[in-house]
């Protein structure tokens, strides 16, 4: 089946101007086009759309977009989704526990109570991992990186934040084509990887500064161990290969 450019737009809740944009930059291509130059999209064309604004929301520019849908291959969308959906997931479970923060405050304020202030937070801590960083790795690597992110502007977060979801794209795209960990397009996403990191005061380092390999590795052990990081690479099967590319970088660079 296939839908009118004007229906798509509204179901997407963007425009018909941004939908022939997709098109003109070879992002999303109509499946076909009439005779009066109306575009129309089928299903899978759908599902491109909607991967596509997925991966706005996180951050990614177009060219990013393009690349790793192009070359995705035949399993990636339904790979891609569901580390989509479990992010999205994530973001839902922390939007209702500020929704519900929100509305304890109001309800105590309607009652004329003073708010109890440990559950006014509850859902906006970056801080919730405090406990187990320092644990990991000492409460100074925590305080160095608390105040580093603390002492950011918006604008530094948030290209922060893309910066980590293209690398965390490039990661599960490369997973899910099957790049060897070894091969040069792994080893020069494990690079950006290791300066993306270093990039973050605190982080245990060695005499001369550069990142300590047992740091890397345990990282790249925690990616396969623990599914909150998992997910950012596509999966289990994404983590595992983050993590052997990561080994094969450490491997290079001794």
């Amino acid at each position: 089946m296939e839908y009118p450019i004007a229906a798509v737009a509204r179901l997407a809740g963007t425009t018909s101007r941004t939908l022939r944009h997709y098109g003109d930059v070879g992002l999303l291509v109509p499946s076909r086009v009439g005779a009066n130059g109306y575009r129309f999209y089928d299903g899978p064309a759908l599902v491109r759309l909607q991967r596509i604004l997925l991966l706005r929301s996180l951050g990614l520019p177009l060219p990013a977009i393009r690349a790793v849908l192009d070359d995705g291959g035949a399993v990636a969308p339904v790979s891609a989704l569901r580390s989509h959906l479990d992010h999205l997931r994530g973001e839902q479970q922390r939007l209702d526990r500020r929704i519900s923060a929100v509305l304890a405050t109001v309800e105590a304020l309607e009652r004329g109570e003073e708010p109890m202030p440990e559950k006014m937070f509850d859902g906006f801590d970056h801080t919730r991992y405090r406990e187990e960083v320092e644990e990991r790795w000492g409460s100074d690597a925590y305080a160095q990186g608390d105040a580093w992110w603390r002492g950011r502007t918006d604008a530094e977060r948030e290209a922060f934040g893309r910066e980590v979801a293209e690398l965390n794209a490039g990661w599960a795209d490369a997973a899910a084509r099957g790049v060897a960990p070894t091969g040069g397009e792994a080893q020069e996403l494990a690079a950006r990887h290791v300066a993306w990191l270093s990039s973050v005061p605190g982080v245990p380092r060695d005499d001369e500064g550069a990142l300590l390999p047992e740091y890397v590795r345990g990282l790249g052990a925690m990616y396969v161990q623990d599914p909150r990081f998992a997910v950012n690479y596509g999966g289990p099967g994404g983590a595992e290969f983050v993590r052997a590319a990561l080994e094969a970088w450490l491997a290079r660079s001794s």
